[in-house]
């Protein structure tokens, strides 16, 4: 009995250290070049600027069409992708953007128009969806608009 506990020991310390491979001596020098440059090219990412964030149309009539346009700029390293631009409702419609690649220092602009509803001061959002590092930029537009003066009021009927 002692010689088969002796033999499946010994049996069992050579299975054991011959698994002992270094796994440093494994990594191949070109894997970790490569790797290092994907996570460099993976932390580039496209940078829009705006030349202006915001913009406020001022005192319009109700129901004026008005618009805008929006410059921006890539100042980032990778090219910049625009996938969709969308406003925060149906009055006010994103335009004439390009779904090209802006390569690193190019610029590019889009058309905003408003179509004058609502009333008193009204602020619109516009969200840029991009390949930037958070994904969604955001601009707006500001109207004050003032009521139709040919609207009819539905005033209560006097008795």
């Amino acid at each position: 009995m002692k010689k088969i506990i002796l033999g499946l020991a010994a049996f069992a310390m050579l299975a054991f250290t011959s698994c002992k491979d270094n796994a440093a001596k494994k990594i191949d020098e070109s894997n970790i070049a490569a790797a290092a440059e994907r996570d460099a090219v993976a932390s580039k990412f496209p940078v829009i600027e705006f030349e202006k964030t915001e913009h406020d149309f001022g005192e319009i009539e109700s129901r004026t069409a008005v618009e805008t346009v929006f410059k921006y700029k890539n100042s980032g390293d990778a090219p910049l992708v625009i996938t969709d631009i969308k406003s925060s409702c149906g009055c006010t419609v994103p335009q004439n953007w390009s779904r090209e690649p802006l390569a690193p220092g190019e610029s590019g602009e889009f058309t905003v128009k408003f179509n004058g509803s609502g009333s008193n001061k009204v602020t619109k959002t516009i969200t840029v969806t991009a390949n930037t590092e958070k994904g969604k930029e955001t601009v707006k537009i500001m109207a004050f608009v003032k009521p139709d003066p040919n609207k009819v009021t539905n005033a209560p009927a006097a008795h």
